[in-house]
């Protein structure tokens, strides 16, 4: 790694001051406000515990930082007393002691008193959370950090800073935000919903297809969303897995994320990777675990009340974002019942659902489990003609287990209650229930 030994306090400034247009009363552009996670931000700040904001390179992170500035500027608080930091710049990750030196030149040049601080991508910065530590013990400042991966809010920061900090889980954009990215507003009535089904299922299906990365969705041209994907995807491979881990086995690596993703929402055991990649059992499990790390892939178990059991039986991958997924194998319309599928679990994680999924003779895509104990049973099918192996499974998992409250399956276009199957439209499903 270079090292840059900054003796000129005055360079270092030059830079943060650029990262800080406000300190020269210039406006900044945020973007598209994303209500869901800047309220919660907002909210946090004011507990004057550090704000972790979490989640996949590309969610929109940096962005949220930005209107949260904008909110406090517009409370009136001084420009100089808001300090943000990207820790992604190279001028300033490859600093001797970047979170000490940018806040000595701050603290020196431009602020002595209290201040929100702003650390973007605070994971690129060795031991981070003993700096960030030691600005909590003082009880000086209000802080908010960013990381892309969920080391972030694992392992050291929960052993060091445990009780000390309130995340913020950030993916791309939900249905409701996609929509309102495109200018279209979700009518609070149910006549309203029903006038404007018809562009709602439209926008749906572009959903399904690209995603919900803040910039593709505003991007117009249908070939640079696609290039804003795979560098997307690249960049995460790069910067979240290969730089951040000790990788032996570059090629191996590609090669099991490439599977996984390829065969999103089916079953797979480490055991049966590890015969059909040629690659050894503990890579195999040391490799997903640093891809999981990197919120690309989420792991979904068996549903059982017994450990042992959940654990011997395959386990299920979903991606964050169907566009990058796509980035893999585009067959939109060959695979839009799975990806359908996605977008639903990725929906349950939003809401902080527990999820799992379940076999018996039949399937059931989804089994959440609830407050209380209850649980309910989902099926997914992104088609108006249902087949009865959908409608067995749930019937056959609510027979097995007698603490299952609701059966619902999700479909194109069907919205009925029937035979104690609720049918509701995955529009419907994702904007209202």
């Amino acid at each position: 790694m270079i090292i840059i030994k900054l003796t000129n306090m005055v360079e270092l400034l030059e830079i943060l001051a650029k990262m800080n247009p406000w300190w020269q009363g210039k406006k900044i552009d945020s973007g598209i406000e994303r209500p869901m996670y800047l309220n919660k931000i907002n909210d946090y700040l004011s507990t004057r515990e550090i704000v972790a904001v979490n989640g996949i390179r590309r969610s929109g992170k940096t962005t949220l930082l930005k209107q949260s500035i904008n909110a406090l500027l517009d409370k009136k608080v001084s420009p100089a007393h808001i300090f943000f930091v990207n820790f992604d710049e190279p001028d300033i990750r490859n600093l001797e002691n970047p979170v000490k030196q940018v806040l000595e030149t701050y603290e020196q040049e431009v602020n002595t008193e209290e201040a929100y601080l702003f650390f973007d991508e605070i994971q690129n910065v060795g031991e981070w959370e003993r700096h960030i530590k030691s600005v909590y013990d003082q009880k000086k400042h209000y802080v908010v950090i960013t990381g892309s991966s969920s080391k972030l809010l694992e392992n050291r920061l929960a052993t060091l800073l445990s009780g000390r900090y309130l995340p913020v889980n950030v993916t791309p954009l939900d249905f409701r935000e996609y929509l309102n990215f495109h200018g279209i507003e979700v009518p609070k009535d149910k006549m309203g919903l029903a006038a404007n089904k018809n562009k709602i299922m439209k926008k749906l299906k572009e959903c399904l297809a690209e995603g919900g990365f803040p910039r593709v969705v505003l991007q117009k041209d249908p070939e640079l969303k696609k290039e804003h994907l795979k560098a997307y995807y690249e960049s995460i491979v790069y910067k979240d897995i290969l730089l951040s881990h000790p990788i032996r086995q570059t090629k191996t690596l590609r090669e099991l994320l490439y599977y996984l993703i390829s065969n999103f929402t089916s079953p797979y055991t480490y055991d049966n990777l590890s015969k059909n990649l040629k690659i050894d059992f503990a890579t195999v499990k040391e490799y997903l675990g640093y891809i999981l790390e990197s919120k690309m892939l989420y792991e979904t178990n068996f549903f059982s009340y017994s450990l042992k059991t959940q654990a011997r039986n395959p386990k299920k991958a979903y991606c964050v974002d169907n566009g990058l997924r796509n980035t893999v194998s585009f067959k939109f319309s060959a695979d839009f019942g799975r990806l359908a599928e996605n977008l639903v679990f990725v929906e349950l994680m939003r809401r902080g659902k527990e999820v799992y999924y379940w076999k018996g003779k039949n399937e059931v895509d989804f089994i959440v489990k609830e407050k209380g104990g209850s649980l309910k049973a989902i099926n997914v099918t992104y088609t108006n003609e249902v087949t009865e192996r959908e409608i067995k499974g749930l019937h056959e998992f609510k027979q097995e287990f007698k603490k299952t409250k609701q059966l619902i399956l999700i479909t194109k276009d069907i919205d009925k209650r029937e035979g104690g199957i609720r049918f509701v439209p995955l529009w419907k499903w994702l904007l209202v229930e």
